[in-house]
């Protein structure tokens, strides 16, 4: 019998900060090749959920698998196959790009010279070739978040993270990163998670996961999301729903 694959998997997980109960049974899977949208309020618990992704926590029960290895007990494996760009800006403004990048492919203990021309096409793409050397301080707030992409995709992972990327951004830069996002899904073959509390970047995700008091409430396509609501937007029917549960 065909036994379907998932890049992520997690069953089951929950997590407490002392009495309070911060994930509540958590269980969802991410298809090789899908992009997800987690969406859910201010501390609904998707930055707890990141956190466990990434190893950054531990759950209290439960398990998290990515690309079939366990990142309680096989992280090496698990986390070789994830990229991230997390909410907080992780890079250091005083070096340069080309230094930022090259200090996190020297981490990934990865080939620095046969990157540079691979570092290179990638900031040409993005617009950046002529700020290679330029301390990541003088950069914008979109320019500094394309480098963290590019950062995030050197080691060539299968499955990338993105917890609230577009924070602090302006919507130029937003619709921007989004579009890119859905290019390096196609063109890459990437699974990708994306967090957020903003309804308009959800839209064109594969697939929904509405979360709330760390809670999964509704779980589906845009379509199948509005006709659980009962409602004729996106934006409606995640309020309906959060406001219920």
């Amino acid at each position: 019998m065909f036994k379907e694959s998932f890049m992520l998997e997690i069953n089951n997980i929950k997590k407490y900060y002392g009495p309070f109960l911060a994930l509540n049974n958590i269980c969802l899977k991410l298809k090789p090749n899908e992009l997800v949208v987690l969406l859910g309020p201010n501390g609904a618990g998707k930055s707890t959920l990141f956190s466990i992704i990434t190893g950054l926590a531990s759950a209290d029960s439960g398990e998290c698998f990515i690309n079939g290895n366990n990142v309680a007990s096989q992280s090496i494996g698990a986390l070789k196959s994830l990229g991230v760009v997390f909410q907080q800006p992780t890079i250091d403004l005083e070096l340069s790009v080309k230094e930022n990048l090259l200090f996190h492919a020297r981490l990934h203990g990865l080939r620095v010279s046969s990157l540079k021309k691979i570092i290179e096409n990638e900031l040409h793409e993005n617009g950046l070739e002529k700020k290679i050397n330029n301390k990541v301080r003088t950069l914008s707030g979109g320019e500094r978040r394309k480098v963290e992409l590019i950062r995030s995709l050197l080691h060539k992972p299968k499955m990338l993270l993105m917890d609230e990327p577009t924070v602090g951004l302006d919507p130029g830069s937003r619709a921007e990163l989004l579009k890119k996002i859905l290019y390096l899904k196609n063109s890459k073959n990437l699974s990708v998670l994306w967090t957020t509390h903003l309804v308009d970047e959800a839209e064109k995700a594969d697939k929904i996961i509405i979360l709330n008091k760390g809670k999964i409430i509704a779980i589906g396509s845009s379509k199948e999301i509005l006709g659980f609501a009962k409602e004729n937007n996106l934006e409606a029917a995640f309020l309906k729903l959060v406001k219920e549960k």
